[in-house]
């Protein structure tokens, strides 16, 4: 039995991006992969707006505003909340982010690299002519097609094991951070887990400058 996939999209605002994020999306989804978008505190239009894409194409929605007056970024409590729902049904859990367009075989991609050992897997990320971008400037250097890599990878298209999140819970993080890439990128391979990076099967990741939050988010990545 093929085992569930959990897909999460944090999205505050910017639903342009989104719109197109969620048609890159919505036709890689299948009975195995449940996706759900979590609005952190965009504006009263914009929730209507994304709860309009959420009815259109039958995905499922949290809005933070209705469950915690913790204001945004509540990246921790969206963490927190899939990791728990993925357990639950022992899934594997993808992050995309809501400005990042995937292919239709990236989800497929990701999964064939999972085996035993594997913390994470993670998409290169490029611009609209093929070329890598942030965050991952870093990856411009390195050869090959899949590479292990002990660098941070950023969680604009990241796969989350379902061993690894069995093997640390995110009750653990400090809650004084608003951003936990780099520190669950270290957590994986401390306890033994192999992050991989995919040179070949790149998602295109697209600007941000209108988006104060993902702005705050590379301003303090730490």
């Amino acid at each position: 039995m093929q085992q569930p996939l959990h897909i999460i999209m944090p999205v505050k605002d910017a639903i342009e991006t989104c719109t197109l994020a969620i048609e890159h999306l919505i036709p890689s989804l299948d009975e195995h992969k449940k996706f759900t978008m979590y609005n952190d505190f965009s504006t009263e239009e914009n929730t209507h707006k994304l709860q309009a894409l959420a009815d259109q194409y039958g995905f499922s929605i949290i809005h933070w505003h209705e469950h915690t007056e913790h204001p945004s970024p509540n990246y921790l409590l969206t963490l927190q909340t899939a990791q728990q729902k993925a357990l639950e049904e022992d899934a594997n859990l993808l992050i995309i982010e809501s400005d990042v367009l995937i292919k239709q075989d990236t989800i497929q991609d990701l999964l064939q690299h999972i085996s035993d050992d594997t913390g994470m897997v993670a998409s290169v990320t490029v611009d609209k002519d093929g070329n890598i971008n942030f965050p991952y400037l870093y990856a411009r250097k390195l050869k090959g097609t899949c590479i292990e890599t002990e660098k941070r990878l950023s969680f604009c298209c990241t796969l989350l094991t379902n061993q690894f999140l069995k093997a640390y819970s995110f009750e653990l993080l400090d809650s004084t951070k608003n951003w936990y890439d780099v520190f669950i990128c270290h957590k994986s391979t401390e306890l033994g887990f192999k992050n991989r990076l995919l040179l070949n099967s790149p998602v295109v990741h697209l600007p941000h400058s209108s988006r104060p939050w993902k702005q705050l988010k590379y301003a303090n990545p730490i």
